[in-house]
């Protein structure tokens, strides 16, 4: 039976934060259109992207919003994790600084968001791992003391994109499910891009990932 948003059962908005260059808005053109530009520029402000989903038969939508890194648009981001429900916290596992910054990124989350927001941790650029500057080991030992999820990705050959968004998004359903709250808000109600619906199987959602998970 429809809804007064037609299909949609619930909708999910999950923040992208990280260092600027890291491939955040990458890692989104990925995961919501199947794309990758070699020669992305510098988000400027926020910008958001969906892509609609069916997890355990309910349609879900993922409202995923990208924003700049660099500290010059910080004030843009404090409204930023107004009503996430899920957050993608990004690093260069080529560049250590990206990886270093990663504690007060969490600070920052973890001061503006809902407590039970799920935080995946995300190593990106994994095609380049011959220039790795951040050891496998070091990302899961700070995942596992912050109780996140972690995967390692490369936007560039799509390798752990889908796994990454769909075990945040699954892990999301999980705990709005348990309390029967519908997570479709105001920033529901209208969007003029719209998403691919695909099915997620009944499996383990670690499947397919690096390190610890929800």
């Amino acid at each position: 039976m429809s809804n007064k948003y037609g299909d949609i059962d619930y909708v999910f908005k999950v923040v992208l934060i990280g260092d600027s260059a890291v491939g955040k808005s990458q890692l989104l053109a990925r995961f919501a259109r199947n794309e990758f530009s070699a020669d992305s520029k510098a988000t400027i402000g926020v910008e958001f992207q969906t892509k609609t989903l069916v997890i355990d038969q309910k349609m879900c939508k993922a409202q995923i919003w990208d924003t700049a890194g660099q500290e010059r648009y910080r004030a843009v981001t404090s409204a930023y994790y107004r009503g996430a429900v899920g957050a993608m916290l990004v690093f260069d596992i080529t560049k250590r600084p990206t990886f270093d910054h990663m504690t007060r990124w969490l600070e920052e989350l973890r001061g503006h968001a809902d407590k039970n927001i799920v935080i995946m941790l995300i190593g990106n650029k994994s095609d380049l791992a011959h220039t790795r500057a951040v050891p496998v080991e070091d990302a899961q030992e700070f995942a596992e003391r912050e109780n996140l999820c972690f995967m390692e990705t490369s936007a560039l050959e799509a390798t752990n994109v889908e796994s990454a968004f769909l075990t945040a998004l699954t892990e999301i359903y999980r705990i709005i499910g348990k309390k029967s709250l519908s997570a479709v808000g105001d920033y529901g109600k209208s969007t003029s891009l719209k998403g691919t619906t695909i099915l997620i199987p009944n499996q383990d959602a670690n499947s397919g990932g690096k390190g610890g998970c929800c």
